[in-house]
């Protein structure tokens, strides 16, 4: 089994035994069953994504399939394999919510305002879009008790609450929605957090627009506009460079931009704004603009990997195999060793020895209300999530085959080359090629009707 590190608050009755709920050091997290699962698959023990958040965390592995841990108030059943029959490509865990998208593009979920009568079934939301050519789903995002979904038309939907205007529209006359209502057009990436009450998105040409709860100023707005945003609004100040990601917390934002003057090694920055006590800023106000987090810990030589964001807390991962963490500590989610109070500044976490030798950037980050998660993960390359994102395309499905991973791709072969023929990438078309040739299915060709 890969590395995986825990620490934080262990509110799952079977996740660590004759441990104390608050585990202020990161330790080596084993799955009940994986001992007696030695003739298992390498490949399908593989962990490839975590997402946690506060009553619950979903454990996605290589093979398409999923196991979650519930908090003791919900359930005492740990672990429990998630039942669908699909393979899933993404999940994403919020407050009291949880969404899971599967290579087809179905989006299946459970919690506030998805089922009432039983939160805790798994249900396709993709069919409750109204517009039938809008329900292949590319991407997903949980925020508290809401959930983002980007088609692959380039349209957002949103679904769950609207209490903090976080879907866009008024809380006053809509407080809720059991069905995905669209809140913007020709988007390209969805941002939000597991506990956040807001959500960003960008759009084609590389606007910002944001909406939601802003009493700290983690809209990034500015000084002018305070409180509730209830419908999406366009960021003026925006740092230079190619947005990688925006993370949110309950009070904060955190921003990953990455400079594209560089010719190589384009160098990562990070951005912060709102509450200062979890933004990694020194400061004695709520910061209201992105404003960039500069520490000592990051060095000229030293590149941002991956981070990610919790509750109130903020971790990352650098190229030179740093742990990083700022924010609340007060459950020891920051790996320090103890749960005093908050660091408002970036501070180094000690780390016990991983295979930093395989990769250090196959490591990742997944913060959660108050614990966090640190795990070896392979990525995909390049290629092959150029891949999976094109098949959610409906002119794409000509083609069915799989990948050295096990992933089902369906795309079209012709389309493909020549949209990797125009970086005149030979290597990249021969690799597709190779691909195709060597894992196709039984039923090589399947024409849509």
């Amino acid at each position: 089994m890969n590395d995986c590190l825990f620490f934080g608050f262990d509110s799952y009755p079977t996740l660590f035994k004759n441990k104390p709920n608050e585990i202020t050091k990161p330790i080596q997290f084993k799955f009940e069953n994986e001992n007696e699962n030695e003739n298992e698959n390498e490949n399908e023990k593989q962990i490839k994504q975590i997402s946690t958040g506060n009553y619950s965390t979903i454990f996605l592995f290589e093979n398409g399939k999923a196991i979650e841990y519930l908090s003791e108030r919900i359930s005492k059943q740990n672990p429990k394999k998630i039942q669908i029959k699909e393979n899933i490509q993404k999940v994403t865990v919020g407050f009291q919510n949880e969404a899971i998208l599967t290579i087809e593009g179905n989006v299946f979920s459970k919690g506030y305002a998805v089922n009432p009568q039983n939160r805790n079934e798994f249900i396709n939301i993709s069919p409750l879009i109204e517009d039938t050519n809008d329900r292949i789903i590319q991407d997903i995002v949980c925020g508290f008790n809401s959930i983002y979904l980007l088609t692959s038309n380039q349209n957002v939907y949103g679904i769950g609450s609207n209490n903090y205007g976080q879907l866009g529209f008024d809380s006053k006359t809509l407080k809720k929605t059991e069905k995905p209502i669209l809140m913007m057009k020709n988007v390209s990436k969805i941002f939000s957090g597991n506990i956040s009450k807001n959500v960003f998105l960008l759009n084609l040409n590389q606007e910002l627009f944001v909406c939601g709860f802003n009493d700290s100023g983690q809209l990034g707005l500015g000084e002018s506009i305070e409180g509730e945003t209830k419908k999406l609004t366009k960021i003026q100040n925006i740092p230079k460079g190619k947005i990688i990601d925006i993370q949110c917390g309950y009070a904060h934002s955190i921003m990953l931009i990455e400079n594209e003057n560089e010719d190589e090694n384009p160098k990562r920055k990070l951005y912060s704004c709102g509450d200062y006590r979890y933004s990694g800023i020194k400061s004695s106000h709520y910061i209201r603009e992105f404003t960039e987090i500069k520490s000592s810990l990051f060095e000229n030589d030293d590149n941002i990997l991956d981070f990610s964001v919790g509750n109130t807390h903020t971790l990352i991962l650098t190229s030179n195999s740093k742990l990083i963490g700022f924010g609340s500590n007060y459950f020891g989610q920051l790996g320090t060793g103890n749960t005093r109070g908050e660091h408002s500044i970036p501070i180094q976490i000690e780390l016990p020895k991983l295979r930093f030798n395989e990769n250090i950037s196959n490591y990742h980050i997944s913060c959660g209300y108050d614990r966090s998660f640190l795990y070896y993960s392979p990525s995909f390359s390049n290629l092959e999530e150029d891949l999976i994102k094109l098949f959610r395309r409906k002119e794409f499905c000509d083609i069915s085959f799989k990948t050295k991973n096990g992933e089902i791709i369906k795309a079209h072969k012709l389309i493909l080359k020549y949209r990797l023929n125009q970086n005149e990438n030979e290597n990249q078309i021969e690799k597709l090629e190779e691909i195709i040739s060597k894992n196709q299915l039984k039923n090589q060709i399947k024409y849509l009707k």
